[in-house]
Parts: structure tokens; sequence; C-alpha cells
């Protein structure tokens, strides 16, 4: 029997509870950063999740904004559990998930443009030596098995409108490729904030705010310091964070 666990998180004046699959990708941190980066505009009406794994993330932003929310997942078994997530969390009206890869999704001409697209993606490179073995239901949401960099940002510009926002994060060392990216499909940076783990250490994530087809002007905002000097997460962050979690 597969091994479950709920993870219970806050937002706002929420509890949102959130069932995981201890053999599959679960929220991490960055789950978080990303939700806390994130600005939207009273006129936002839709926005899209691109790679919505257990629902998390569109269940958060779901609480926090009165917008409808779509979460594309190609993994069958995270499409349960997202389904499974909403219910419990009572936003069937507001947030639909789709079963789909990604690509596939925005190559349908019949698809409505939106204003956001958020995306916490896969980033690690395949591997000689990557066992797809080890964890089967992590590798697609951890490893670029079935989408990249370059086919996010690309299908990102295909569902956006024009002057529509792409949020996004990704590790510090891969910032070069990311920013790159961007401005290959008309994307201009408008924020960027740089995440640390603690102070004195090297930068591991950074935020990206992006604009589609959009004037230029970036805003780079102050650093972000995860853990303190005895590993607790800061007062930012641990708000999230419920006691109860099991």
């Amino acid at each position: 029997m597969t091994n479950y666990k709920t993870l219970k998180l806050k937002i706002d004046h929420h509890v949102v509870s959130i069932n995981q699959r201890k053999d599959m990708f679960c929220v991490s941190l960055d789950t978080i950063l990303l939700i806390n980066f994130i600005k939207i505009k009273n006129q936002t009406e839709t926005l899209i999740d691109f790679g919505t794994n257990n629902g998390a993330i569109a269940i958060l932003l779901a609480k926090k904004f009165p917008i409808k929310i779509i979460g594309i997942e190609v993994q069958k078994e995270a499409v349960e559990l997202a389904i499974e997530n909403i219910a419990k969390n009572n936003l069937q009206n507001q947030v639909t998930i789709i079963h789909k890869d990604i690509k596939d999704y925005a190559n349908d001409d019949g698809n409505k443009k939106v204003d956001i697209i958020v995306c916490n993606p896969p980033f690690f490179p395949v591997l000689a030596k990557t066992n797809f073995k080890l964890a089967p239901l992590k590798i697609p949401a951890r490893h670029e098995v079935s989408i990249d960099l370059k086919d996010i940002i690309a299908s990102a510009a295909k569902l956006l409108k024009v002057k529509g926002i792409f949020f996004i994060t990704y590790p510090a060392t891969r910032v070069d490729q990311l920013l790159l990216t961007l401005q290959q499909y008309n994307f201009s940076v408008k924020r960027m904030q740089i995440v640390y783990p603690k102070i004195n250490k090297n930068a591991n994530r950074v935020l990206i705010e992006a604009g589609f087809k959009t004037n230029t002007g970036l805003i780079i905002e102050p650093p972000l310091i995860c853990h303190n000097e005895n590993n607790s997460y800061n007062s930012e962050i641990a708000k999230w964070y419920n006691k109860n979690n099991k």
C-alpha cells in the first residue's frame, strides 16, 4: 500500500490540507518561495499552473486570489491526487485539473489565452548516472525527461496574452540559461529575487516574473535568506507551516 502523508499550510486566514504520496514529488520550499513571490493584479481572470503535480500551488493560489486556475499535469497518479486535494479543500468550482502534456496543451488552438502562468519546473538534466528505477514517479517532476526549460517557456509564450505574466523558480546556477531563453521567446524580466539558503552561503534559487511582449525594466528585490543560523526557517517562511503536520 502506498504511504501517504498530509501537509498543512497556512495562507492568509486559511489552513490548506495537502495529501501527498511519499513515492511522488512532495511540496518543497520552492513551492512556498514561488507562492510568496507571486503578485496578481485585480483584473486577472485566469491562471495556469504548469506541472501542477498534487495541486499544491493551484490550491494555495486559489485560497489567496479569487481567480480561475487551471492545473496541467502529465502524470496520471499526480492528476488523481490533485483532484482529491482540490475536493478536500472545497475548490472544485475554482480549480480545474487537466491530464495532458504541457506541450500538447499549448499546441491546442482551441485554448483561450490566459493572464498568468506559473511554474515550478523539473530542472535536473538527465545524466548517464540518473537512476530512473530509484523513484520512477519522482523523476518527471525533478528531471527534464518529458519537458525542458525551452519547451516550458515556448509553451508559455503560446498560451499567454500579450503583456501576460510568467512566474518561475529556477536554480541560481542556471540563471544565465533561463534569462537567455526568456529573451528568445519575447519575455522581458520585470522582477527578480535571489534566494540564499543561509547568510554567507551562495545563492541556490532565483525567482523570476517575466512579461510577454512587454517593455523592458527590471526590479531586483532584496535578497531572501531562507534559514537562520540554527537551521530554522526565517519568520516569512515559518508562518506558512502548521505545527500539526504529520
